[in-house]
C-alpha cells in the first residue's frame, strides 16, 4: 500500500482545491445557495491516467482560470486531490484527480467507494508519448469501474495534441480507438462505450471537450436544445451557446452543429465582457459585480456577424451569433430571450417544487438552481 491512499476513508489522503469565491458576478446578498447535497453526496468526476499526462492542468486551466503557461510548474499529483467546483458555478459537482501510480487492484483501494457515486470517468492519454502503457492502464481502470457502476460514462482524452500535424492527430485518435475497443471485445464488454476526444489546454478544445462530458450527466440536456432551437428560429439566430460563465463549459446548445471557431469566439466574449466589467463596472469604492442582472454586451465583427450576451441567471449567460441584417429586429430577440429565460426558471421551480415535495430528498445529482421533473439517477447532473 502506498501513501496515495492510506487515510482513514481507505481510498486515499486528498486535499480540497479552492474554487472561485462565492459571490463572483453577483452582491454577496443575491447568492443563495442553492446545494443541498453534502461535498461527498454530490456526483464525482474522476480524472485518470498515466502520471504526467495533463491531469491537473486540465483541472487547474478549466475549473481556475490559470495560464496554461502557469501549468508547467505544477507538482506531480501525489494524492487525490478532491475539488469542488460547485461554489460559483452553476455545475454542481467534484473533480477527483487521481495520481497515475495508483493501483485499483490493491486490496486497500475500495472502488465501492470510488466508482459508485461516480458520473464521469475521465482517462487522460499522453498523445505526445509512446501510449501502450496508457492503454493498458485504461483497460484495466474501466474495466474495474463498469463492474462496479455500469452507469458511469467514460471519456478518453487524447491529450496534448498542440504542436502535431492535423494528420497525425487523426491517426493516433483512431489508433488507440481501435486497440481500446479491441481490448474491450476481446473481454467481452462490447457494451462499455468510450467517447474520445483530441484535446489541448493551449486551446479551447479542452472546455468543448469537457462541455461534452458535462453534458451528458445532465438528463434534460434534449429539453434546454429544444428551448434553444425554438429560440434561434423565431429569432433570426444562427448559433445559440448556454454558458456556465465561470468554467465557459456550455451546458447546452441547439441542436446544429458546433463550430470549434464559433464557439472559441462566445468564450473569448465571456472573457472580454467579464474582464471590461471588472475594470469599468465596479464603482469607485470596489463595490458592485462584474456579472449582475444588467448584464449584456453586443460585438459587431468586421464580416456582418454580431455577438449578443444576456445574462440568464447568477450562474449561466446566453451567448448568440447571428447577422447583423437580423439583428435589427432587437426587440424581438429581446422579448423571446425574457420568454426563454421564464422557460429556464419555470425548470428550476419544478425541480424545486419536487425536492420540497419529496422532503429534499437528494438522491439525485444536482447542478445549482436546476430543475427535474423526473428523479435524476444518482450519477446525474440535474437540470
Amino acid at each position: 500500500m502506498t501513501d496515495s491512499y492510506d487515510d482513514d476513508d481507505n481510498f486515499g489522503s486528498y486535499s480540497m482545491v479552492g474554487s472561485f469565491p462565492k459571490d463572483f458576478g453577483y452582491e454577496p446578498g443575491d447568492n443563495e445557495d442553492y446545494s443541498t447535497q453534502s461535498s461527498d453526496e454530490k456526483p464525482r468526476i474522476l480524472l485518470m491516467g498515466l502520471r504526467r499526462s495533463g491531469k491537473s492542468s486540465i483541472q487547474k486551466v478549466v475549473f481556475h482560470k490559470m495560464s496554461p503557461n502557469e501549468t508547467l510548474f505544477l507538482e506531480s499529483t501525489a494524492k487525490v486531490v478532491k475539488d469542488d467546483i460547485s461554489n460559483s458555478s452553476f455545475v454542481q459537482f467534484q473533480i477527483w484527480d487521481f495520481p497515475g501510480q495508483i493501483d485499483f487492484f490493491d486490496p486497500a483501494f475500495d472502488s465501492e467507494l470510488i466508482f459508485g457515486n461516480c458520473g464521469a470517468l475521465v482517462f487522460v492519454i499522453d498523445a505526445q508519448d509512446e501510449y501502450m502503457e496508457a492503454l493498458q492502464k485504461l483497460h484495466s481502470t474501466v474495466t474495474r469501474a463498469y463492474k462496479v457502476n455500469p452507469k458511469i460514462k467514460f471519456e478518453v482524452f487524447i491529450h496534448k495534441v498542440d504542436g502535431i500535424s492535423d494528420d497525425h492527430k487523426i491517426e493516433i485518435q483512431r489508433d488507440i480507438h481501435q486497440r481500446a475497443n479491441d481490448e474491450l471485445a476481446d473481454a467481452g464488454l462490447e457494451s462499455l462505450y468510450l467517447s474520445f476526444y483530441l484535446t489541448s489546454i493551449y486551446d479551447h478544445s479542452i472546455f468543448e471537450a469537457f462541455s461534452k462530458v458535462v453534458q451528458k450527466l445532465i438528463p434534460q440536456l434534449p429539453t434546454l436544445e429544444n428551448l434553444l432551437d425554438i429560440l434561434i428560429s423565431r429569432s433570426g439566430i444562427e448559433k445559440a451557446f448556454l454558458f456556465d460563465v465561470v468554467s465557459k463549459i456550455y451546458i447546452a446548445t441547439d441542436s446544429a452543429p458546433v463550430d470549434m471557431q464559433s464557439y472559441e469566439l462566445c468564450c473569448d466574449m465571456i472573457d472580454v465582457v467579464i474582464d471590461i466589467s471588472c475594470i469599468y463596472g465596479l464603482k469607485d469604492d470596489g463595490e458592485g459585480s462584474a456579472y449582475d442582472q444588467e448584464t449584456l454586451s453586443t460585438i459587431k465583427m468586421n464580416n456582418t456577424t454580431v455577438l449578443y450576451l444576456r445574462e440568464v441567471n447568477k450562474f449561466l449567460a446566453l451567448v448568440c451569433i447571428l447577422r447583423e441584417e437580423n439583428f435589427d429586429k432587437r426587440g424581438l430577440i429581446d422579448y423571446n430571450f425574457l420568454c426563454f429565460r421564464n422557460a429556464i426558471q419555470e425548470v428550476f421551480d419544478v425541480r424545486n417544487n419536487a425536492l420540497e415535495g419529496a422532503g429534499a430528498d437528494s438522491s439525485g445529482a444536482r447542478v445549482n438552481g436546476a430543475a427535474n421533473p423526473h428523479k435524476a439517477r444518482d450519477d446525474s447532473v440535474v437540470v
